[in-house]
């Protein structure tokens, strides 16, 4: 079970982008990847195509990042592993391990 999730901020620990962090766009949960926010940039060359209104030239985009090299962002702590936890409704969350937040939202 990959425990990131689209929308989470995360914080790249390794890999050419070491430092930065930023909002998950989408997750491979089936290579165990992750596409991030501006992270792991690559140059794209686009052919223009008017039908679809399309301009030619280089285009920036993400590229997908190993999950290994992320770590979920605590809104007080930082970077930090998690814990599951079980809330008295019965519902299952993300907590960080350091101050014990629930990083899941509802």
């Amino acid at each position: 079970m990959l425990a990131i999730k689209k929308n989470d901020q995360v914080k790249v620990v390794a890999g050419r982008d070491r430092g930065k962090s930023g909002r998950v766009l989408s997750v491979d949960h089936d290579k165990s990847r992750i596409l991030v926010e501006h992270v792991q940039m690559l140059k794209h060359h686009m052919r223009p195509n008017p039908k679809k209104n399309i301009k030619g030239g280089i285009m920036e985009r993400e590229s997908w990042i190993s999950r290994s090299n992320v770590m979920l962002l605590c809104p007080s702590c930082g970077p930090i592993r998690f814990k599951m936890q079980l809330l008295p409704d019965g519902r299952k969350v993300r907590a960080c391990r350091k101050c014990g937040n629930t990083l899941d939202q509802g």
